[in-house]
């Protein structure tokens, strides 16, 4: 009788301790648990998850590399505030190059069907944290795809920043139906690889959003 082959695993390493403490801030800043502004403690954290001050401090700043954390010399580490400042700057950036990286990706007939699974997904969550989740990464989709490494890196950091505003000004009262409806429009656009009106819709998407957020501070 032949002896049987050993199975076939394939190898999946582990997070290191520092990306994972880095993820577990991550999911308490942008599911609200962590409010905008509030501080944290190197020590609590540690506590919390169950490990030592130095994959904290690591994870910390690792996350004010993406925009969720800041350092005060004072007090410390403490989620970004989120405030009107913040918001004009994040959505003019994304209004300046956004709209260009995604009709990039039309123009380059990259594959974008995520984005209509990502869509309806996105319909059928049941948190906020899960539909947020799903359409900044319907929004990557579209834009992944235009073929220029620095933008994308670019916006992917203004994602977390969008992540976290969202979060903080939406939490109690968002315009679900609004977002899905222009992204409909935007993925029927894509889809019909007409890129001249998948940047204009990106673009007008994308200022409506943040004078909605804006009005918040009024």
């Amino acid at each position: 009788m032949s002896t049987p082959s050993p199975a076939i695993t394939t190898y999946r390493p582990m997070p290191s301790r520092t990306a994972w403490v880095a993820g577990e801030i991550r999911r308490g800043i942008l599911s609200g648990h962590f409010a905008a502004g509030s501080p944290l403690a190197e020590v609590e954290l540690a506590t919390l998850y169950g490990v030592s001050k130095t994959p904290v401090r690591e994870a910390l700043k690792t996350l004010a590399g993406q925009g969720l954390v800041s350092f005060s010399e004072f007090k410390g580490a403490a989620v970004t505030v989120v405030d009107r400042a913040l918001v004009k700057d994040v959505f003019e950036v994304r209004m300046l190059l956004e709209p260009t990286a995604v009709a990039a990706t039309v123009r380059a007939r990259a594959d974008v069907t995520e984005a209509g699974e990502l869509l309806r997904r996105a319909a059928e969550a049941t948190t906020h944290e899960e539909r947020s989740d799903l359409n900044r990464a319907f929004h990557r989709t579209l834009y992944a795809g235009c073929g220029n490494i620095q933008l994308i890196d670019i916006l992917d950091g203004l994602r977390e920043r969008t992540a976290l505003i969202s979060v903080t000004l939406w939490q109690s009262d968002p315009s679900w139906a609004t977002e899905a409806t222009e992204h409909a429009a935007l993925w029927e656009a894509a889809t019909a690889g007409d890129a001249t009106k998948v940047e204009r819709l990106t673009r007008e998407h994308i200022e409506q959003f943040a004078t909605r957020c804006i009005a918040r501070f009024e």
